[in-house]
């Protein structure tokens, strides 16, 4: 390797750039060196030649010393932190800790003996001091007083938990149900799962004895059609989608005159029927090659918010009474401006599209009014649908802690946003520009995967003191009682894939993870949240434990727990800080499962990576281990071959762990057999469309499921597992 090649990877380790990895075949990859300047350039780190690298290397080692004090701190509250201050070589300096709440304390200097160092042509030297154990949680600021210098430097600090705790659980354990509630709509809904829908799920699983219900996120989509399908491709993470609004539990619906009253009867009447009418050959995900699926009805989300959007633009028009223009006064007045600047790109959008023209694209502090006042009315209608969103959502919340559960909802924070979304349009400096989020290679994805989504520069994110992380899980603590971390690896390490090159040829990005999972602590002990990380795949050996430590719970999926090729892990040596569940939304249910309803699925879509004998060869010895576990731990009987009885054995499997908490996904609870979102496909597969169903194909309402003998004995059951009398 030559000197400059040295150098070069010597300066991607500066910036947390993997410069090799170990591949899921455990062969040691090394980063090419085109990858690594990409990359780097995507940071605006000139990497280009050797002179280039040089100098880079020099600015990165001496950045710390060219600030008085560091851009941002966040430390933990049960440990020492060095902070390290730079002035003039000689010179005295104090330094003063400003709290959240008022009052003030000046940190001790310690006696650390730190060469100078010259620094644009002048001495500098290093005075260390010390930020004790004990300080009061919260975001403080550290200001730092140089002999004869008057001008003011400061820093702000964060003090963050250094474990989260649990509430206070029946014997330390807690269950609940898993829904994509939008695939759940009810005979009162407009075509789609809304937060009245979700309200009543809450209602019914609480009165089994459940303590939380898992939901999918509800991220802000664009308002353009056609409306993407999935919702862990949001345009915002910070606000909220307004498709989950039921029109008709407004307060101001109830002032509407009869006649419009009818009007929304049959808007809601029209999106009501999309459920059976035909999918339009030409909407994305649920059309061509995936059609043939499908007997029954699919979630149809541009006729169901069509109507729905109609019928909003009627109950605008009411006059708010006092007390509810108060209220949303206040609301307005907790967002602030950021959504004031997402209101502008709702409406910007509506009538422009996602590819806004040029004059839009660089957002400013004047773009509100730069609008012309018909766009500012129409911003104005996006920030009364937030609003409307946020109550009828965390009322779905409040419904559920009023009916018994501990925890309640758990809502889902997905790991990026969409390239041309609110968010990125919004604070474009923190993503980081031609770089996409994705995987590396692994045995079901042989040249990786590419998510379309642009990462957070972990720089960027340091000198905003984590604004934009700070206020995306602000959003989702406001809503519930607990957070679901999609892919939590997101927090340490992300797979960063320039453009142009193959997602294979990406490499890994490390963020601060004591500060990443520092601010998301503090956060979530603020809003009093129980958060469980999405830790599955490969995970590097130290992070499930670094995450145990910090309490948050990791995840575990039955058919992943093998300790050996034929051997199902048993429910004694599970995690107990962790979520223990059956499957996930991107596998099949147990019924899909059992059927070969997902083998023929896959083997219709080209997904199988052997023949389908092979397959069901391998499917069949999965399952023949997870039936000898069942067999011994589980009660089911050696000759059992009811759906049913595997069904409760397995939820009894989980139920056995030690886990903090068990979850039962819905899908298992109907006996469904169509996996929600089928991994590897894009428009083959009505990804994220599927409603819930019975065996013939039909849609399975929610009062059908609320009365489903099956589903409630499985309830029944998991209550009675978990918490036996």
């Amino acid at each position: 390797m030559s000197e400059s090649q040295d150098q070069l990877q010597e300066l991607a380790c500066a910036y947390g750039v993997a410069i090799d990895y170990w591949d899921y075949s455990g062969i040691h990859r090394i980063v090419s060196d085109e990858t690594l300047r990409a990359v780097l350039r995507a940071m605006d780190i000139d990497a280009d030649t050797p002179a280039q690298v040089a100098a880079s290397l020099k600015m990165v080692e001496e950045r710390p010393w060219r600030r008085v004090l560091p851009e941002c701190i966040v430390t933990r509250n049960d440990d020492n932190y060095w902070v390290r201050v730079h002035v003039p070589h000689g010179k005295s300096v104090s330094v003063t800790m400003h709290f959240e709440e008022g009052g003030s304390w000046d940190l001790p200097q310690l006696d650390v003996l730190v060469a100078p160092r010259e620094i644009n042509g002048v001495l500098t030297g290093e005075a260390t001091f010390n930020i004790p154990p004990g300080q009061p949680l919260g975001w403080h600021r550290l200001t730092a007083q140089v002999e004869g210098d008057e001008r003011p430097y400061t820093c702000p600090v964060a003090v963050t938990p250094a474990r989260l705790g649990m509430p206070n659980l029946r014997g330390g354990r807690a269950w609940g149900a898993m829904s994509q509630f939008y695939a759940n709509p009810s005979r009162d809904s407009w075509g789609i799962g809304d937060a009245a829908d979700l309200a009543t799920i809450c209602k019914w699983v609480a009165s089994k004895g459940a303590d939380f219900l898992l939901i999918n996120p509800v991220h802000a989509s664009q308002v353009t059609f056609p409306l993407e399908n999935s919702p862990y491709l949001p345009c915002s993470r910070r606000f909220w989608n307004p498709i989950y609004i039921r029109p008709d539990a407004i307060a101001e619906y109830q002032e509407l005159s009869d006649k419009k009253r009818k009007k929304i009867a049959e808007l809601r009447e029209k999106a009501q029927s999309s459920l059976s009418e035909a999918m339009p050959a030409e909407h994305p995900g649920v059309s061509g090659s995936g059609a043939h699926f499908f007997s029954g009805d699919l979630i149809k989300r541009d006729p169901a918010w069509k109507q729905k959007l109609a019928a909003l633009e009627i109950i605008y028009q009411v006059p708010r009474s006092q007390e509810r223009e108060a209220d949303y006064q206040q609301f307005l007045e907790e967002q602030g401006p950021a959504l004031e600047q997402f209101a502008t790109w709702c409406a910007l959008t509506e009538k422009y599209g996602l590819e806004l023209p040029e004059k839009w694209q660089n957002p400013d502090a004047t773009q509100f009014e730069k609008c012309g006042e018909k766009l500012r009315k129409r911003a104005e209608f996006f920030k009364w649908l937030q609003w409307l969103c946020y109550r009828q959502l965390r009322q779905a919340h409040q419904v559920a802690v009023e009916s018994g559960m501990k925890i309640g909802v758990m809502h889902d924070l997905a790991v990026g946003v969409h390239q041309l979304g609110a968010d990125h349009w919004s604070d474009p400096a923190v993503y980081a520009q031609g770089i996409s989020v994705g995987a590396p290679a692994d045995m079901y994805n042989q040249l990786g995967q590419y998510w379309t989504q642009p990462p957070w520069r972990p720089d960027r994110l340091e000198q905003q003191a984590y604004e934009p992380l700070r206020r995306t899980v602000a959003a989702a603590a406001k809503m519930g009682g607990a957070l679901r971390i999609d892919h939590i690896m997101g927090l340490l390490r992300l797979w960063w894939i320039p453009e142009g090159m193959l997602p294979k040829d990406g490499t890994y990005v490390r963020y601060n993870h004591q500060a990443m999972v520092g601010v998301l602590l503090l956060e979530a002990y603020r809003n009093n949240l129980v958060v469980v990380g999405e830790d599955l795949g490969t995970v590097e050996p130290w992070v499930r434990d670094y995450l145990r430590y910090r309490g948050i719970l990791g995840t575990g999926v039955l058919f992943f727990e093998f300790d050996a090729p034929d051997h199902l892990v048993p429910p004694e040596d599970y995690r107990r800080e962790q979520l223990a569940a059956v499957n996930t939304h991107d596998m099949p249910p147990v019924a899909g499962y059992l059927t070969g309803e997902d083998l023929r699925i896959r083997e219709s879509l080209d997904l199988l990576d052997s023949t389908r004998e092979e397959a069901e060869a391998n499917q069949e010895r999965v399952f023949g281990a997870v039936r000898r576990a069942l067999i011994e731990h589980a009660g089911l009987a050696e000759d059992e071959r009811d759906m049913g009885e595997i069904i409760r054995a397995l939820y009894r499997y989980v139920a056995a762990t030690p886990a903090q908490l068990v979850v039962l996904t819905l899908a298992d609870a109907v006996q469904e057999q169509l996996t929600e979102n089928q991994p590897g496909t894009e428009f083959e597969y009505p990804n994220w469309c599927v409603p819930l169903r019975d065996q013939e194909g039909n849609t399975r309402f929610l009062e059908d499921v609320t009365a489903d003998q099956f589903a409630n004995q499985l309830l029944e059951m998991l209550e009675e597992a978990v918490h036996p009398a």
